[in-house]
């Protein structure tokens, strides 16, 4: 592919601009990496209400 060459073309119907735009949208986004999303922090208050990692249901009542 030359770069005179379009990198597409409409071959039937006649896309309004706002139909192209989002077309053109979607091409760009596809051909980028993908990047692994960041981790979300999670607050204390949320961490609080969950059981420690090493607790199991057997352990749950047992004094440590």
């Amino acid at each position: 592919m030359s770069a005179d060459q379009p990198l597409f073309r409409v071959v039937r119907g006649v896309p309004t601009a706002e139909e192209l735009a989002a077309l053109v949208g979607a091409i760009v986004v596809r051909s980028r990496p993908s990047a692994t999303p960041a981790p979300v922090a999670t607050s204390a208050w949320a961490r609080s209400g969950r059981p420690a990692a090493r607790t199991t249901w057997r352990t749950a009542g047992r004094p440590r």
